[in-house]
């Protein structure tokens, strides 16, 4: 386990690929460096919390209010998924688990587009979302939730060997290219998880700048 430390940000996965990219995406928002990111892997015996959650914020808030309790450390959360217009908006909140197990991505992804397999184009549109949360414990406990989006279409074929989940199958509006075929850089530039966690970045920033207890 890490030496607690007034600048460690707990963010609360499992999921290495998501670690990776949202430690990117807040190092380069952070031009300050006044935040240092650890993750669950640091916390072995951590709770897993269920997604209960009828909303992307809501989960994002059950995850990081229980990591911020457990470690006693801000903690950062989010929940994600694609939420598909031909498919009234799901798989929505069920993104992780819709063929069933808990992140399957090639399971899911193909489940998706059997789905949408007598859609015509036209009627494709989809959009990531991305909610954020950011919970400092305490007694007078601080959450902080934002939401990022970026708006796009399904393609019928995967494509790219890039991010995670349904990168291969997502086209954002006004690019020819899946975000898994995008450079990480460019990815994180329009992502819903980037648009969400730039957003939560000044929150961060100011809750690390104020005292904490057993600071």
């Amino acid at each position: 386990m890490i030496r607690v430390a007034a600048d460690v940000v707990v963010l609360a996965t499992r999921n290495a690929a998501k670690l990776r990219e949202l430690a990117r995406i807040l190092a380069a928002a952070d031009h300050g460096g006044a935040v240092k990111l650890v993750g669950l892997e640091e916390f072995p015996d951590a709770p897993e919390v269920p997604e209960t959650g009828a909303t992307f914020e809501a989960n994002a808030l059950l995850k990081a209010r229980a990591i911020a309790a457990y470690t006693g450390l801000p903690a950062v959360s989010d929940d994600s998924g694609i939420c598909v217009d031909a498919l009234n908006g799901m798989p929505g909140v069920l993104s992780a688990r819709w063929a069933g197990g808990h992140g399957d991505d090639r399971a899911n992804l193909e489940l998706v587009l059997a789905q949408v397999g007598d859609v015509p184009d036209a009627r494709l549109g989809a959009r990531f979302t991305c909610a954020a949360a950011l919970v400092v414990p305490g007694p007078a406990a601080r959450e902080w939730v934002v939401t990022g989006q970026v708006e796009g279409r399904l393609i019928r074929e995967p494509r790219g060997s890039g991010g995670f989940g349904y990168d291969p199958i997502f086209l954002p509006e006004g690019f020819d290219q899946t975000t898994a075929e995008m450079t990480a850089e460019a990815k994180d530039a329009i992502s819903h998880r980037g648009r969400a966690f730039r957003a939560l970045v000044p929150f961060i920033t100011a809750a690390l700048a104020q005292p904490r207890e057993g600071t």
